[in-house]
């Protein structure tokens, strides 16, 4: 125990770790919170535009998702070539600061002309949120690489384990910072005190990162660079003949996408459908983190009690009642329910796919898979929002019933993934 205390707070490891705690801060405020609330307030005057307001949040999620995967390929070879990593995280981290800075300076002006009929200052934050997004997600691909060289391979449990309880920390400390700074009531106005949240908790991995030994270069670096795209579909090939980790992939694509999307939408939902304000949507959001983090725990257990593959479709069960709850026009208190059940199944994945990646990859490989994995999870945090982006527009007309017409089409992702890994469990047994 005295030896892992040691290994979190020596200086390497903390640096690396607080970085969870400053990128969950911007996931957490901007991409949770107070962009999608900024969103809702601008468009959102009548049931219709309230819809609307969903698709813009869609859709600009989306699109920071489809460039992140055109270019995660890219990424990774670059690291194995390369192993720098540091000077990328800073890159990224810096552009969503001035991002972050552009969207609230943005929203402070006085940009009244109209661009397709939408005003200037808005159509500008969209565009520097999705940005922004795109910048925050590619830094974490190269975050992700440097705890590697932080410890030996029988620490990275530890290392990981410390950068999550950072990161929920978090979340909880940038909400409360903004509440006591500027409020709630106006969310444009929190997007500069998080930028600078953010900047401020980076710079210790800015200035002790650790990118390891540097690796030896391929003779062509054009070519290596787009190998990225031939070791997906290689491993693809691989997958296809490993029925347990090929079929568990598919179901994680539905389930993600399913999970990913209800979170990313749960705020517009919530204030224009379900009828909480702004600000009691903040506390049911704090009540979701924290049973997230009871989540993660008590699946730890169940996975070790039943297994990790049998665990998963305990997961994808929590989540279809939760999405059919939130469906069904109840009183606004069985809302709560739903947060508290999102927030098991959003803390219990993480922990339970990442275990079932290193159990179901064949010897040698589990490298491959990861990158695989990623690549899965990515491609859902395109479809899933569009689907619902889509949705909410084509059903405007309807009013909130486009939204929960929406939300169905995320439980039948997540009944998809359930009905699916029934195949994987076979595949496990045999």
């Amino acid at each position: 125990m005295k030896r892992d205390i040691r290994l979190m707070l020596s200086i390497p490891v903390l640096s690396w770790a607080l970085y969870d705690f400053s990128n969950t801060i911007f996931s957490a405020n901007i991409i949770t919170l107070f962009f999608p609330q900024f969103v809702t307030e601008q468009l959102g005057k009548d049931p219709v535009t309230e819809q609307l307001a969903s698709t813009w949040i869609a859709y600009s999620a989306s699109t920071a998702a489809l460039l992140l995967i055109v270019l995660s390929p890219i990424y990774g070879v670059y690291i194995d070539r390369t192993n720098k990593k540091k000077k990328w995280i800073i890159l990224f981290s810096l552009l969503v600061f001035a991002c972050t800075m552009l969207m609230g300076l943005a929203y402070q002006s006085e940009l009244n002309q109209k661009v397709l009929g939408v005003p200037l200052s808005f159509l500008l934050i969209i565009i520097l949120f999705t940005i922004a997004k795109f910048s925050y997600n590619s830094g974490l691909v190269f975050y992700d690489a440097m705890m590697s060289k932080l410890a030996p391979k029988e620490d990275h449990a530890i290392i990981s384990g410390f950068g999550v309880a950072l990161g929920y920390l978090g979340t909880l400390v940038g909400i409360l910072s903004v509440m006591w700074l500027v409020g709630t009531d106006h969310p444009g106005e929190t997007f500069i005190p998080t930028a600078l949240m953010f900047l401020f908790f980076s710079i210790p991995i800015f200035l002790y990162g650790r990118d390891g030994v540097k690796k030896t270069t391929f003779k062509s670096q054009t070519s290596s660079l787009f190998t990225g795209y031939k070791e997906v579909i290689e491993t693809f090939k691989i997958a296809k003949n490993e029925p347990a980790i090929y079929l568990f992939l598919i179901v994680y694509f539905f389930l993600n996408d399913a999970l990913a999307t209800a979170i990313s939408m749960m705020q517009p939902y919530a204030t224009t459908v379900v009828g909480f304000s702004s600000s009691a949507f903040i506390g049911i959001f704090m009540m979701a983190t924290v049973f997230s983090i009871i989540g993660a725990f008590m699946f730890g257990y169940i996975s070790k009690k039943i297994g990790s593959v049998k665990a998963l479709q305990w997961v994808a069960l929590i989540l279809m009642i939760a999405l059919i709850v939130a469906s069904l026009p109840l009183a606004k208190e069985w809302f709560y329910l739903c947060a508290i059940l999102f927030g098991i199944a959003m803390g219990s994945i993480w922990v339970i796919s990442r275990t079932l990646i290193i159990e179901l990859s064949p010897e040698g490989h589990e490298g491959q898979f990861f990158g695989l994995f990623s690549m899965s999870g990515r491609l859902s945090a395109v479809l899933g929002p569009f689907i619902y982006g889509t949705i909410t527009w084509a059903l405007s007309d309807y009013g909130p019933l486009a939204s929960r017409v929406a939300i169905l089409s995320l439980f039948v992702m997540a009944l998809v993934a359930f009905i699916l890994h029934f195949k994987v469990i076979k595949a496990v047994e045999k």
